[in-house]
């Protein structure tokens, strides 16, 4: 053996030695006793977020709204998604988004019909879902303009837009079964009722049809959706006196009873959205909890108001925007922190429904813009909302 082949051999040898010195039989590195393993990171609890809520009044289609969708189609049916395209913005940025269906759907070629029993193109989900809507209340006095059928349609042409509905059904255990959402981190409950159906009496056989105004069933229904999980109770109530900006008795009283009920010392309610009057209504804090008595209409005709006459108001809505931050404690509420509204208008000139403020930001000599704006803001905060910083937004 050569001195170059015995050097080699040694050399060979004391790398063999440690290896085996350094590595347990598992490959892993033998450390000396008492040394801390390192262990990787693990991950935290997911972090809670909070969400935001847009709501919106009456979809009411009279005739007329109904040929500019006929229109905007090209003559192939009828498209709806231009009417809204003005307020997408609005809506699709939020994480939970409600509208206010107030009539029944026809079959998909009609034929349709306006006031006073109304059958609405079934198109018109889809334009609701394009603009980012995740679903709508349907309790309305015109829920059973069309009886059972009409309901049945109405929500089948949800189905099949991919938007949810509360407030109207088509069996009894749909009816039974709370409609939810998830926002942000929360689950969040929809439910919705209406002061009357305009006569019509409930189909044969399904007392369930639609959601009355009781407010014994509503204040029990928030409960039965807080016990089955739900961190957030909205409650759409189709309700008041049409053309009267000031909520009545009703609204008042209602409104009163809901935001008082606890349970636990926790609201049983944590918003009220209404509809109906087709006037822009007030928004107010009562019992520490949103009201909004009436969002007046998101998309209508020519409008007379009791006396007969045209009435501009007909036209002009809001859409409420409201941030939810998660609870401060285990046990607590939801809490409101930015309260919002968006003064709208259905220009029927155009056919479609405007965003005001960003309207005037585009083109600030519109004064049809301007009065209308300050006419919706007027009644938005005329009951004092200002002071518990309700803002108007864009």
């Amino acid at each position: 053996m050569t001195p170059r082949t015995r050097q080699s051999l040694a050399l060979l040898s004391a790398l063999l030695l440690s290896a085996v010195a350094g590595c347990s039989a598992t490959g892993e590195p033998v450390r000396p006793a008492g040394t801390r393993v390192p262990t990787a990171p693990t991950a935290g609890p997911p972090a809670v977020k909070g969400f935001t809520l847009v709501a919106s009044g009456d979809v009411l289609p009279h005739e007329s709204v109904i040929r500019q969708g006929a229109a905007d189609a090209g003559g192939d049916g009828y498209d709806f998604r231009p009417m809204f395209a003005a307020v997408k913005p609005v809506v699709s940025a939020a994480d939970l988004a409600l509208c206010h269906m107030e009539t029944i759907y026809g079959e998909e070629d009609g034929p349709f019909t306006g006031y006073p029993a109304f059958v609405s193109p079934p198109q018109i989900a889809a334009g609701l879902k394009d603009a980012g809507y995740d679903g709508c209340s349907t309790a309305s006095n015109h829920t059973l303009d069309d009886g059972a059928d009409g309901v049945r349609r109405t929500l089948d042409a949800f189905d099949k837009a991919g938007l949810k509905h509360a407030g109207s059904a088509r069996t009894a255990a749909e009816a039974a079964t709370v409609t939810r959402y998830t926002a942000g981190s929360a689950q969040v409950a929809h439910l919705a009722y209406t002061f009357d159906t305009n006569g019509y009496p409930m189909p044969e056989g399904q007392p369930w049809a639609v959601n009355l105004t009781e407010e014994e069933k509503i204040v029990t229904d928030a409960r039965a959706a807080r016990k089955a999980g739900a961190d957030v109770v909205l409650v759409s109530v189709h309700w008041g006196t049409e053309w009267q900006t000031e909520p009545d008795d009703t609204q008042l009283a209602l409104g009163k009873a809901l935001t008082a009920s606890r349970t636990g010392g926790r609201p049983d309610v944590d918003l009220v959205l209404g509809t109906h009057a087709h006037v822009p209504q007030p928004y107010e804090k009562v019992n520490g909890t949103w009201v909004v008595y009436g969002m007046g209409d998101q998309v209508a005709g020519q409008m007379f108001n009791d006396s007969g006459a045209e009435d501009p108001r007909g036209s002009y809505g809001s859409i409420g925007r409201f941030t939810f931050a998660p609870p401060a404690a285990a046990g607590q509420r939801w809490r409101v922190t930015r309260a919002e509204f968006v003064p709208q208008w259905m220009d029927r000139g155009a056919g479609r429904v405007v965003n005001l403020p960003a309207g005037l930001a585009d083109d600030p000599g519109r004064g049809d813009y301007e009065s209308a704006q300050d006419a919706i803001t007027e009644a938005v905060l005329s009951r004092g909302a200002a002071k518990d910083g309700l803002t108007p937004t864009r």
